[in-house]
């Protein structure tokens, strides 16, 4: 189990964009689990939609991505690992998205990612969001683990 603090040390998203409090489960290579509490605080629902709050999709599809991120920068051996700070998860593909039902104030958004395919820098994860067990969003993400940019 991993607290936001330890995700601090993984990641390098902050406020207002890091989007997992906590990892729940995560076994090398091969899954995670992590969630991310939904508040009525959350500073995107003064926009969308002040009368009617949902939390965006785009949203749900980033914070599955950072938790993919926290597996892969997690696998790494542990020489690797120390580099992390140079390194940066980037976007490749998004394939398969669905949005089934909308996320709303309240809800305890769980991710659940696995490894579809890895080779050597490159991760293919297949990546499902539930509240309360029900499936609220799915898609397959495509990430490659890149030295930053000086």
């Amino acid at each position: 189990m991993l607290d936001v603090m330890s995700i601090q040390n993984i990641l390098p998203h902050r406020f207002p964009f890091l989007l997992i409090d906590r990892v729940i489960e995560i076994k090398k290579s091969e899954y995670i689990e992590a969630y991310k509490n939904i508040t009525f605080n959350e500073h995107i629902f003064q926009g969308h939609f002040p009368e009617h709050p949902i939390y965006p999709g785009v949203y749900i599809i980033e914070g599955m991505a950072q938790a993919g991120g926290v597996l892969a920068f997690s696998s790494m051996s542990e020489n690797e690992q120390s580099s992390t700070k140079d390194k940066v998860v980037y976007f490749m593909s998004i394939d398969k998205a669905k949005f089934r039902v909308p996320v709303t104030p309240g809800d305890k958004l769980v991710y659940k990612l696995s490894v579809i395919k890895q080779k050597g820098n490159i991760w293919v994860l297949d990546g499902k969001s539930f509240v309360d067990d029900k499936l609220v969003a799915e898609a397959e993400l495509k990430a490659m683990i890149v030295d930053k940019q000086g």
